[in-house]
């Protein structure tokens, strides 16, 4: 089926406004793609200290160059549940590629940090510029241009974007994305919110709190809500830089050990020696980038891929923006319902279907562009299938996806949505620009005029909330915490205390230039003010009382003053001293004062 009209123009305008710099990205892409991996011309010193840790076979495979070599980028640590099932992946891979006849080395190791341990924790405001660590981490491992693939080991929140940023810096190589999965479920979700809201409200322990906090993250995977870890794996997938099926199966599974050796063979089968030559850098193009949109606003995906998408379009000479974003969402029909929008978990999700439902869905109602490269060699029509294992027990056995549903209350069609559209806007006004969830927010609750209360950390909210300070209507203003001023971290601690206000009764919302993340839930948040407070953005102007209105449904957000009131009044100035050391904040200096804007993508790179 051919894709939507809609679908297309935003990718034809998407694609003009991309020309310039898109086709000067692929310039340098052909011209490093003709030059091959260096290893071949390298001096007998360069090439020795090359392989000198490998085996023999290996060392003979690289000295004739005619084998090729795969490059393993890996965020493998064992702190970390969703990047512990890395620890085996290298050696599995080099096993797989020394019977294919060629070799692999792991070039790399990347920063895996977890927004889960530093949620309300000074850490967490080097979570944002992580990503762009883990893209420099992933270059130097790749700079020694000793490869003819590379495999992208990494999972969770910044890390996926930050390598497919280098990915794409890395654009002429072939590149594979292997999962790990997510871990198996544990305590639902919604129970985990419950006993967080009733530990908010002092009516149960801390004992009881990480006895739920335990049972819900309880294994080796990642977290199994639908926040960005998993929306990254839904990205790679529908994007195409995942091998089909292989994103939501459960680690140390039979299938699981299965698609990692198919993957390692697939990248093999698209170096530049073979006749599949598939360089990332040509996988990810317009189109790419907007089944990857689509298939954000599908799922009911998380809020900070509006930056992350931002950039990692950017890295391959794409220019996409919030508008195309929002106007996508309008567009967009919500066909799974996953923890925070719905009450499954991302295995449920995957048992009803998962992604291969979805694309089928999706291809089937011209929601998708088909005609696209994949790393898999084909059109995105063969990711509609489901993955399962072959009866060798070592390979992988595919078949097309259901026509039906598992469960139409997880997984549904694209007759018969959830919502007409993805839930994920742009909200405008004279405070600039904003990003807004609202799958997950009551229609009734999407609409709040309220005087403000502005804070300008989210402990201050904390204490308030604490002394009982926070009665009546109120829109909560959390300034100072966009890129600039402390890293934009992520401010999920807010959740369980305006939670519990929304469930007493009275109309409540955020208003910040800082993150909510993929767990923005059921109170209505414009998170991701543009322009932010510390850049002297409108922000910085508010006073406690000031009315203000988040409009959800109309796209709005205003600063309810006179102009000349609010034009004459000075931006407020804080002392952020406080934020610029502990934990290794110091060496971050440098990228708050690069960080480009949060509908930039936020990035040291692109602003």
């Amino acid at each position: 089926m051919t894709v939507d009209r809609r679908i297309a123009d935003i990718t034809d305008r998407i694609r003009e406004r991309s020309a310039p710099t898109r086709e000067a990205y692929l310039a340098r892409i052909r011209q490093k793609g003709a030059d091959g991996p260096k290893r071949a011309r390298l001096s007998c010193g360069n090439l020795a200290h090359g392989f000198a840790a490998c085996g023999p076979t290996d060392k003979e495979r690289l000295t004739e160059n005619r084998a090729a070599n795969l490059g393993i980028i890996t965020a493998y640590n064992d702190m970390l549940s969703a990047h512990q099932p890395y620890e085996t992946y290298p050696e599995v891979i080099r096993q797989v590629a020394r019977e294919m006849g060629a070799t692999a080395q792991v070039a790399g190791g990347v920063p895996a940090m977890c927004d889960g341990v530093t949620q309300g924790q000074t850490g967490m405001e080097m979570s944002l510029f992580s990503r762009d660590v883990i893209a420099m981490a992933a270059a130097v491992g790749l700079s020694h241009d000793m490869f003819d693939a590379a495999v992208y080991l990494g999972i969770c929140d910044k890390i996926v974007p930050g390598l497919a940023i280098a990915a794409l810096a890395f654009g002429h190589l072939p590149a594979i994305f292997v999962p790990a999965g997510p871990m198996t479920s544990g305590l639902p979700n919604d129970e985990k919110s419950r006993i967080r809201q009733l530990y908010a409200e002092g009516k149960v322990g801390r004992d009881k709190l990480l006895e739920a906090e335990s049972k819900s993250y309880h294994g080796p995977g990642t977290c199994t809500f639908y926040g960005t870890a998993n929306s990254n794996q839904m990205l790679m997938e529908i994007m195409g830089l995942h091998t089909p099926g292989s994103s939501f199966v459960n680690p140390g599974t039979p299938l699981r050990d299965a698609l990692t050796r198919e993957a390692t063979k697939r990248a093999l089968a698209i170096t530049a020696l073979g006749n599949e030559y598939t360089p990332a850098g040509l996988v990810v193009d317009e189109r790419a980038v907007v089944n990857g949109v689509v298939g954000l606003h599908a799922t009911g995906g998380s809020t900070n891929h509006t930056m992350h998408l931002v950039a990692i379009a950017a890295a391959a000479g794409i220019k996409l923006t919030w508008q195309d974003i929002s106007d996508l969402s309008d567009i967009t029909p919500l066909l799974a319902r996953v923890y925070p929008n719905g009450l499954a978990d991302v295995n449920h999700f995957a048992a009803a279907g998962g992604m291969g439902f979805l694309i089928r869905e999706l291809l089937d109602h011209g929601m998708l562009h088909e005609d696209v490269r994949t790393a898999w060699g084909t059109g995105l029509r063969a990711y509609a299938v489901e993955a399962r294992l072959a009866a060798d027990g070592l390979s992988v056995a595919r078949e097309p996806a259901s026509a039906e549903s598992g469960d139409p209350k997880v997984l549904t069609t694209a007759d018969k949505p959830f919502s007409h559209n993805g839930g994920l806007r742009i909200l405008k006004g004279n405070m600039g620009e904003a990003v807004i969830k609202v799958s997950a927010v009551k229609p009734e609750k999407r609409v709040v005029e309220a005087p403000a209360r502005v804070f300008q950390d989210q402990d201050a909210v904390k204490a308030a909330f604490d002394a009982g300070e926070l009665t009546g209507d109120f829109i909560a203003v959390v300034r100072f915490q966009g890129p600039q001023a402390n890293g934009m971290p992520e401010l999920h601690k807010l959740t369980p205390l305006l939670g519990v206000l929304l469930d007493r009764g009275q109309k409540v919302a955020l208003v910040t230039d800082g993150r909510m993340s993929g767990a923005s839930g059921k109170v209505p948040a414009a998170i991701h003010v543009t322009p932010e407070a510390k850049a002297g953005g409108p922000i910085a102007k508010l006073r406690d009382g000031d009315m203000l209105r988040v409009d959800g449904e109309a796209g709005v957000l205003e600063i309810l003053v006179p102009e000349a009131e609010l034009a004459a009044r000075e931006l407020a100035s804080p002392d952020l001293s406080a934020n610029e050391f502990g934990l290794g904040r110091e060496l971050f200096a440098p990228f708050r004062a690069l960080a480009g804007t949060a509908s930039t993508g936020a990035s040291v790179f692109f602003g």
